[in-house]
């Protein structure tokens, strides 16, 4: 019952002061494990002017356990797997890297970063990072055309 209460807290605090470009809310008003989150492209990143669609998932063990984050949003970047499942490399969100003193809202911010910043050599698309090492102004025009056609959602 007590990751009930955790996530709870959580939840109000990133829907009563939500971070920039970052919404949250219930995919289902009935589950409290299962949230979506709408995180919006950075300005100085190729995603910008895009909405991205992150679906949450929250083991029962949370906080002991890391939420699964996904992109339910189609992506091009070296970080995000390019598949149905859009499942997202990020080192604090491995089950012996994540702490119970880790917070959702730090999980979101850093996801968010990391659109403007991607990581190359932590990636999950070995041919978009080395585009994005190699040949950068292609990896930003692909990245933008894939955000103009996917990520137009509206939060």
């Amino acid at each position: 019952m007590g990751s009930q209460k955790r996530i709870a807290k959580e939840l109000a605090e990133l829907v009563d002061s939500p971070p920039e470009g970052i919404k949250v809310e219930l995919a289902n008003e009935a589950d409290l494990y299962d949230w979506k989150v709408y995180l919006n492209g950075p300005e100085s990143s190729p995603f910008h002017n895009g909405t991205f669609l992150v679906k949450l998932k929250f083991p029962n063990e949370y906080p002991f356990k890391p939420p699964a984050v996904n992109f339910a949003t189609k992506i091009y970047h070296p970080n995000v797997t390019n598949d149905d499942k859009g499942s997202m490399c990020l080192g604090m969100l491995r089950p012996d890297e994540w702490k119970p003193s880790s917070r959702v809202v730090a999980v979101l911010q850093f996801a968010r970063q990391l659109l403007a910043e991607p990581m190359p050599d932590d990636a999950v698309e070995g041919r978009i990072a080395e585009q994005y090492k190699n040949d950068r102004a292609r990896y930003e025009e692909v990245a933008r055309d894939w955000t103009r056609r996917y990520a137009n959602e509206k939060a």
